[in-house]
């Protein structure tokens, strides 16, 4: 009897969240590789970042940047379980939809209370006919469980709790109707309990510019895991650049990969991973900042046994290359970094502007040999740029103009005409025509853009429109739009081309990044080894009219969506729709520069520069000074095959001559 009493009377032993969990905690096979009582040890980097989150920890946010498949899950149910059987008090977890909180809750919170005989016995009911056991409330003793999502900001506002949970933060924002910022209408949850409260924010990062998650974390004490290298001891903290690999002869595929340590230059082999990790810490690379506790780590932290292997990281990384996409959720599920598009990160309006070139519009300096052009076309206007191309896909802009009116209006569409055809003066002295125009068609004035295509006063005039399909080619397959009188398709009507308006921007902005690039080269090269001028492929005229250089950078790439969108405060984008017309009126099936070979820029600039020399020798040479017009051809057919019959009613061979 006396012994009983001393029971009773005996205070509760102070346990952390991990102790709870290796006491109380079972994984359920529905939820977890390994079935069974949970094991902190296993995963050791979980440890800090739980007990963070006990009732005796001065610690009052966590946040947890970490990559996928990591336990950050396992880490809140965790919490939620010790809260209701050691600390009772009220307790929200929020998922950024309802899709995602129905998962968690079916996936890991149910097997989570089914599997673990503490949290079971701490609810007032296990009935799911029971008001208290419902699908988003849960009533414990001593507290009460809250499950929402940021769909209804409304319910998430009436909401107060000691202990708030926030599983994927950097989806909140996209799903909030109410544009709240995320962080803000969480942390006002918690506004009831001043000294008590706890915040519990997990995720893996997404855009750089913003993540809320990045944002929390850098405003933390920054915790990376060391762990001492198995060769010379150095503490470290594992970074991707550290990982090497070897492939198989002949293939891409790694054969082998390890860590080299940044002190010795040691191998570190993958199966020292695990004692590595068991004896490592975290280390706060920002200790003054007190009031939040930010823990990041990386794929490379993956026990042997609960993710993929280092040689598997590596090929998925290699695989990753070339798809921007593919790159970005690389980069963010794996590496647990926020994305910043490394092809717009330096592609600022006045930093492209500095780099414009002193040379007058509608001059062609020396290296342009074909001419095309892009028009927008607006409601009350036509925009157009002209651009050369030169080896190498070069491009300068030679010509930027507005020509208002209606676009269905006569005198409109035959300025549009006089200025294509206006003849554009080389630095060697020919004359040079745009030998490609395309145009927008959509909008309201799509027959007058046809109706203007038809009347071919141009040379290779395109109707064209960007295509909705993010992964479409620069230039799609021309499809007719004309009909004849029987309802056929006109063969000599008017053809629409579809333009892969993505792929021409990524063309675009990665060019102009690589300019920024070599400009910063040439600028740090030593005098006596510095060229004359930083090799550029993207040439701007410093007379180009106001508001061209933040027209033209007025979007930015999005990965999530993988597609372009207007940046905040931007001004209108015409500068950037006129130069993909104009890049795509290069592909014309005609021209197809994007595929001349180093022989065919040696002929164009042949016939250029004896243009040029017939224009100097006199009267007798004015009549050549007209560019040069190379007909494309169709390839003769094998002499093994038999003629066909021609027939009145079957089109001309041979493409349109000029």
């Amino acid at each position: 009897m006396l012994s009983r009493l001393a029971q009773a009377v005996r205070p509760r032993k102070v346990l952390t969240v991990s102790e709870w969990a290796d006491a109380e905690r079972r994984l359920s096979s529905k939820g977890s590789a390994e079935a069974g009582r949970w094991v902190t040890a296993r995963n050791p980097p979980t440890r800090e970042p739980m007990d963070a989150m006990s009732l005796r920890s001065p610690v009052r946010e966590v946040v947890l940047m970490w990559p996928i498949q990591f336990a950050k899950t396992e880490v809140a149910l965790n919490v939620v379980g010790y809260t209701m059987d050691y600390a009772p008090g009220p307790i929200m977890v929020t998922l950024p939809g309802e899709v995602s909180l129905n998962k968690w809750t079916a996936q890991k919170l149910h097997p989570m209370i089914e599997e673990t005989p503490a949290v079971r016995r701490s609810l007032v009911s296990t009935s799911s006919r029971e008001a208290s056991n419902t699908r988003t409330f849960k009533d414990f003793a001593g507290g009460q469980l809250f499950l929402e999502h940021a769909g209804t900001s409304t319910r998430l506002k009436m909401t107060s709790a000691r202990t708030v949970i926030a599983d994927e933060l950097d989806e909140f924002a996209a799903n909030l109707p109410s544009g709240d910022d995320p962080v803000e209408m969480l942390n006002g949850r918690t506004s009831a309990f001043p000294s008590t409260f706890k915040r519990l924010y997990i995720s893996s990062p997404q855009m750089k510019s913003t993540s809320r998650t990045w944002y929390l974390w850098e405003r933390s004490d920054q915790r990376h895991y060391h762990v001492a290298c198995p060769h010379c001891g150095e503490r470290q903290p594992l970074v991707w650049a550290g990982l090497k690999w070897d492939t198989v002869v002949h293939s891409s595929i790694p054969r082998r990969a390890w860590y080299v340590c940044r002190d010795c230059g040691g191998e570190i082999e993958e199966h020292h991973k695990t004692r590595m990790i068991e004896r490592g810490g975290w280390v706060p690379h920002a200790p003054d900042v007190t009031a939040r506790r930010g823990y990041t780590l990386n794929c490379l932290y993956y026990q042997l046994g609960l993710g993929p292997r280092w040689a598997d990281l590596a090929q998925m990384w290699l695989d990753a290359q070339g798809d921007q996409a593919r790159l970005k959720t690389f980069v963010n599920d794996r590496l647990a970094e926020p994305w910043e598009d490394k092809g717009t990160a330096h592609v600022r309006a006045n930093i492209v502007q500095e780099r414009a070139e002193p040379y007058a519009l509608r001059t062609a300096p020396a290296g342009v040999l074909r001419i095309t052009a892009g028009v927008d076309t607006q409601d009350d206007r036509f925009e157009v740029q002209i651009t050369g191309w030169g080896r190498g896909m070069s491009f300068w802009v030679l010509d930027y103009v507005v020509i208002p009116g209606d676009p269905d209006a006569d005198t409109t569409r035959a300025a549009l005409t006089e200025l294509l055809n206006r003849p554009i003066q080389h630095a060697c002295g020919a004359l040079m025509q745009v030998e490609a125009t395309s145009v927008d068609m959509l909008g309201h004035r799509t027959e007058a853009v046809k109706a203007w295509v038809r009347s071919r006063t141009v040379r290779r005039p395109m109707a064209s429109f960007g295509s909705t399909n993010s992964t479409a080619p620069l230039l799609g397959k021309a499809k007719l739009q004309d009909v004849t009188w029987r309802g056929q398709n006109d063969k000599r009507g008017v053809h629409s081309y579809p333009i892969g308006t993505v792929n021409a921007k990524h063309v675009l902005f990665g060019r102009l990044a690589a300019d920024h690039e070599a400009q910063q080269k040439w600028l740090h090269t030593p005098e006596p080894q510095r060229p004359a001028a930083p090799d550029r492929s993207c040439h701007f005229s410093d007379q180009v009219p106001p508001g061209y250089f933040e027209g033209l950078i007025s979007e930015i790439y999005n990965p999530s969506k993988n597609r372009f969108e207007k940046r905040r405060g931007s001004v209108r984008n015409e500068p950037l729709d006129t130069w993909v017309h104009s890049y795509a009126a290069a592909h014309h099936p005609e021209l197809r520069l994007h595929r001349a070979t180093r022989a065919d820029w040696d002929l164009w600039e042949a016939q250029l520069l004896a243009r040029a020399a017939a224009v100097r020798e006199g009267p007798a040479g004015a009549a050549s000074d007209q560019p040069a017009l190379i007909e494309v051809r169709a390839p003769a057919a094998p002499t093994d095959m038999p003629a066909r019959a021609s027939s009145p009613a079957a089109p001309r061979s041979g493409g349109r001559r000029w």
